[in-house]
């Protein structure tokens, strides 16, 4: 059998909202796959976030999707857990076994890939190991690791800017690809590498804890599940972590009990959607503990993020500073602690 690869455009999934129009690139995606089913399934994690909705409502498409897909391929963003359980459950409920999951690691000057994880990882964000030929270099930044990468893979520079080329190489020759990493095991260097966010998004709380923006924005996710569809870490220079939350339209709609058609504004307003967003900011708190590991506060933004306004990436990954830049009044009225607004975490 010929392999077919399917993949779904990042930003046919970013500008996916809620009016009917926007939904149509999305409706022809689903045709296609209901048409063509691939062998291997590429996708970025939003577009993840959003075939699991549409496989949890059409059984014949749930059928032939984990009947015909040998395996998934993430990348452009760490998935979160919660979307890694739900395929994994999905593919046990239909065809009794779990769908492989697998996942790579690079950039653009990296020709695309310098990591590749070409085992089954025990969950999300394993990105595996060099590949060959290619050398990784960890650097402490913090309290991280930064990884740097040189090989024949790597581009020797950029096109008529030298200094731009001197600033992404370091005295070794490693290019200085901005993201961080963990090792899966640090004895066991073989089981791979987890993706550990961007170090630039980093910032500090006034109690001077550093807080990881994009383990939290991962964490944040699944603990909303399935209520946001993306996070935005605020707090910088501050002394609590909050989040602004683009929230999934359709799972709010669901859970309020409203038709299709209401509007952002009547669904993430909603007295059920309030609730359920500050009890999954409390399960969050029981799970990170410390200032730098929960949010207090969450404000559900009603307009949706933008490819335009450079709030996404061309890899569906959530621009940090752009969202913090564009949205500074949503930032002002998030840190402000005499609106009611915002949701605070239930309980103490």
């Amino acid at each position: 059998m010929p392999t077919t690869i399917s993949t779904w455009c990042c930003a046919t999934a970013a500008r996916s909202i809620s009016t009917a129009a926007s939904r149509r690139p999305v409706a022809t995606s689903l045709a296609n796959l209901r048409s063509v089913v691939p062998t291997v399934y590429f996708n970025v994690p939003r577009g993840f976030d959003m075939l699991i909705t549409a496989l949890r409502t059409d059984e014949e498409l749930r059928r032939k999707f984990f009947e015909g897909t040998k395996f998934a391929f993430y990348a452009g963003a760490a998935l979160p857990q919660n979307l890694w359980d739900a395929l994994e459950e999905l593919s046990l409920q239909t065809v009794g076994r779990r769908l492989p999951m697998v996942s790579a690691w690079g950039s653009t000057e990296t020709s695309p890939l310098a990591t590749d994880c070409h085992f089954l990882a025990k969950r999300s964000g394993n990105i595996g190991v060099p590949i060959s030929g290619t050398e990784l270099k960890l650097v402490p930044s913090g309290d991280k690791l930064e990884v740097r990468v040189r090989g024949p893979n790597v581009t020797p520079g950029y096109w008529k800017a030298p200094e731009l080329t001197r600033e992404a190489f370091d005295d070794e020759g490693f290019y200085k690809i901005g993201d961080a990493v963990t090792f899966a095991d640090p004895a066991r260097p073989d089981l791979g590498l987890f993706f550990d966010g961007r170090v630039a998004e980093d910032f500090k709380l006034n109690s001077g804890t550093w807080v990881s923006v994009g383990t939290l924005r991962v964490a944040g996710i699944a603990a909303l599940a399935p209520l946001a569809q993306d996070i935005v870490v605020t707090g910088h220079g501050r002394d609590e972590v909050r989040f602004l939350v683009f929230p999934n339209l359709a799972a709010c709609r669901s859970l309020a009990g409203l038709p299709e058609s209401a509007g952002a504004q009547e669904a993430i307003g909603h007295s059920a959607v309030r609730s359920a967003i500050g009890q999954g900011l409390a399960r969050l708190k029981a799970q990170g503990g410390h200032s730098s590991g929960h949010a207090t506060r969450a404000l559900l933004l009603a307009e949706p993020a933008s490819v335009d306004g450079g709030e996404i990436t061309d890899k569906g990954y959530i621009n940090q500073r752009a969202v913090l830049t564009r949205r500074a009044a949503a930032v002002s009225v998030l840190e402000n602690d005499g609106s009611a607004e915002p949701i605070a975490c239930a309980g103490p």
